[in-house]
């Protein structure tokens, strides 16, 4: 039998500090872009001088790999894993609603978008537990493919690159706009027939 430990008072302390310098961080960022952190802003922003900060941050680099760890623990709380029927017209409409819920967590926040997906921040490279985070989000879609038959990995790399090549240019061209969202289904409906004609095993085809 295993018994919880409550955090002590100085973790607790410490927890919600690193909180709102994350926060801090997250305004600072949507307000100038994410290549705009500034560190003494940051402290200002919290209460503390810059050399402060590193009690909780041992760098720049740490805020945005904290950062890229919240988005993507948001990203997995606002993308369930399919838990529907297997069969294919309820597997499809999976992808289909999974695909609407994603673009529209992406396009909510733009810079978190930036975070997550594109290389943006010369020099970041998010660590291993980030990363896992990541790698949980793009199983999930991993895994609803291969209910619909599609295995290949070139199936996976598709679907990303259309995806996100529909949020570029949403974000880039018609900001606050639907001109790329609006598209969203017949993206979905090229992507689907060719890649089950291109990737499934022909017993799979039904």
């Amino acid at each position: 039998m295993t018994t919880s430990v409550a955090p002590t008072r100085r973790v607790l302390i410490r927890q919600r500090t690193r909180a709102e310098i994350l926060d801090a961080a997250w305004e600072q960022c949507r307000r100038g872009g994410l290549a705009s952190l500034n560190l003494r802003a940051l402290g200002a922003a919290v209460g503390m001088k810059a050399p402060s900060l590193y009690t909780h941050f041992s760098s720049k680099m740490e805020i945005y790999d904290a950062m890229f760890a919240q988005g993507y623990t948001a990203a997995l709380a606002a993308l369930p894993l399919y838990a529907g029927e297997r069969t294919k017209p309820a597997v499809e409409q999976g992808i289909r609603d999974s695909v609407t819920r994603f673009i529209a967590f992406c396009l909510a926040d733009p810079v978190r978008y930036q975070l997550l997906f594109q290389r943006t921040i010369p020099g970041f490279v998010p660590s291993e537990a980030s990363m896992r985070l990541a790698y949980e989000n793009l199983d999930r879609g991993r895994q609803l493919l291969v209910l619909l038959g599609l295995h290949a990995p070139e199936a996976l790399d598709l679907a990303t690159s259309v995806i996100t090549g529909l949020v570029d240019q949403q974000i880039s061209n018609d900001p606050g706009g639907d001109r790329w969202v609006r598209l969203i289904d017949d993206m979905l409906d090229m992507y689907l027939t060719f890649a089950i004609r291109r990737w499934c095993a022909p017993a799979r085809r039904s």
